[in-house]
């Protein structure tokens, strides 16, 4: 089985006869020292990290976002709903972003929705809304996107999930137009 560090995100093997039967499995992080605990039973609305990570999860490295917002018919906006991301705490709380378009850059500067935080990257995440749901991507970001305190790549999130990039934590909810 691999797991990654919660806590700087290194990829780990673990072996199967030591995970076992056993539903939860802690850790030290050979690289921070930290503890991490992995559940090994799947839960059918889990998020899952995915490695190697799939070419549609794939950033480039350049910072540009050019090959970040290609066109995609599958990524679109509801009819019916207004999808609202929301600064639910660190710098810029309270603040509220009503998506215009289905596929956003979120990051520091010359992002579509930039933030004022330190220990967010320029080009940190990509919010692509799929009418009901949203994908969520990491885009090579130096500190991380973490969801449900776990770091991943890439995660599906539902109406008023919530996630974390450097220190502000955002909720994505969908509200009747």
């Amino acid at each position: 089985m691999q797991a990654a560090c919660s806590h700087c995100g290194t990829e780990h093997v673990l072996r199967d006869a030591d995970v076992g039967a056993h539903p939860k499995v802690q850790f030290s992080c050979a690289k921070c020292g930290m503890k991490t605990v992995v559940d090994t039973r799947r839960h059918p609305n889990a998020t899952m990290v995915i490695s190697p990570l799939p070419s549609f999860a794939r950033g480039n490295g350049s910072g540009s976002t050019n090959n970040l917002l290609q066109h995609d018919d599958a990524a679109r906006l509801p009819a019916t709903q207004t999808v609202v991301l929301t600064i639910i705490s660190g710098p810029g709380k309270g603040a509220e972003h009503r998506l215009s378009k289905p596929r956003v850059v979120v990051g520091r500067e010359g992002s579509d929705i930039a933030l004022q935080d330190p220990e967010v990257s320029r080009h940190h995440c990509v919010i692509e809304v799929r009418d009901t749901y949203v994908n969520l991507r990491d885009l090579d970001s130096t500190n991380g996107t973490f969801y449900e305190e776990e770091r991943v790549r890439a995660a599906m999130l539902v109406n008023d999930a919530q996630f974390r990039i450097g220190e502000t934590v955002l909720r994505i909810s969908f509200q009747p137009k």
